[in-house]
């Protein structure tokens, strides 16, 4: 398989008849000829230059409130997203997606966890899927294909108002390939315990995909070294022992040796360490199984372990705040996701 087959520039040049869509503040429906409409008041900064220019670029939403940013008829593929909002968000957020009518979503995340920006920070994020640009930029450019309609919806669980919500949703409206799945993504937190220190990153799916990526936000509770524990794929079936058993948290993400350093890269990187003085230590990780999905015919479970090393130099079961976002394409329907944490559970220590 060349490079040209894996869907980087394959489509550049080809020609087709889809009909290219987008929406935001400007033009919230997404039609044809429909955007830069906004009529401006005495109070906008665009008053002096009147209806078509830069009036409303941005939106607020209202405290303890449920938006839809984009409804979509399709066929069609969202192709794009970009988002940027003030921190206070990125946990107090709810992002939700919703394919063909169906009565609970696809997607659950907190916002900034789902652009690779956990622990409620910015995250600078230089991957293929996902880009987080200065200052707080969030970019998605995970395909997300919909036979009957698409529908996108956030939530502000904080108890203010939040101004300066900036968006954009790019689209396409044609007829969908033969054999593409719904994309998913899943967010779960909890803190390791001692007795058994594993975490569950995805289970409960049932179906046929395919896994393509994990994101980490990792608080170290303990000192030392925390990532010695080993990531599992339980596929088909498995019970005790799963198909695919990684060797290491560093080498899952493709570092070595206790990393050292932070890095970003196409599929894989550790962005964050956070190391102040009189803070808890903190890491974001990601991987994109991208080149490499993870298969799977009718069920899958991932976890990952936490342990560190203790002074015998035996390993050491360690008690880390981990909350983590799985990332899979499957065939619909899907499970009825675990019930999101309520926002005090969800803030960062």
């Amino acid at each position: 398989m060349g490079f040209f087959d894996t869907g980087f520039l394959s489509n550049v040049a080809k020609v087709t008849n889809a009909k290219t869509r987008s929406i935001s503040a400007e033009n919230p429906n997404g039609e044809k000829g429909a955007g830069a409409q906004a009529e401006p008041d005495e109070h906008s900064p665009g008053s002096m230059l009147g209806k078509g220019w830069k009036i409303r670029p941005c939106i607020t939403l209202p405290a303890n409130s449920n938006t839809t940013l984009a409804q979509i008829q399709g066929p069609g593929t969202i192709r794009h997203i970009w988002i940027t909002v003030s921190e206070v968000a990125y946990r107090n957020f709810i992002l939700r997606m919703y394919w063909d009518d169906e009565p609970t979503p696809s997607v659950e995340v907190p916002l900034g966890d789902f652009f690779c920006c956990g622990h409620a920070l910015r995250t600078k994020v230089n991957s293929i899927p996902i880009a987080v640009n200065p200052s707080g930029g969030f970019n998605s450019y995970w395909p997300m294909p919909f036979a009957k309609s698409a529908r996108i919806e956030i939530e502000n669980q904080w108890h203010q108002d939040i101004h300066g919500f900036f968006y954009q949703i790019d689209y396409e409206l044609d007829e969908l390939a033969e054999g593409l799945a719904y994309f998913h993504a899943q967010w779960r937190r909890a803190v390791t315990k001692i007795e058994h220190p594993e975490h569950v990153i995805l289970e409960g799916v049932k179906g046929k995909g395919q896994y393509v990526g994990t994101y980490l936000a990792w608080t170290q509770l303990s000192n030392g070294w925390w990532g010695e524990g080993e990531i599992k794929f339980f596929l088909d079936g498995d019970e005790e022992y799963p198909t695919i058993c990684g060797t290491g948290t560093e080498d899952y993400f493709c570092g070595a040796w206790g990393f050292g350093d932070t890095y970003s890269t196409a599929f894989l990187g550790y962005p964050l360490w956070v190391k102040n003085e009189n803070e808890v230590p903190k890491h974001g990780l990601y991987r994109w199984h991208i080149l490499d999905p993870i298969r799977f015919e009718t069920d899958i479970k991932v976890t990952i372990q936490a342990l560190g090393w203790w002074p015998n130099g035996k390993y050491q079961p360690l008690q880390d705040d981990i909350a983590s976002v799985a990332y899979w394409y499957q065939i619909e329907p899907h499970a009825t996701f675990p019930e999101m944490l309520p926002v005090h559970l969800r803030w960062p220590r």
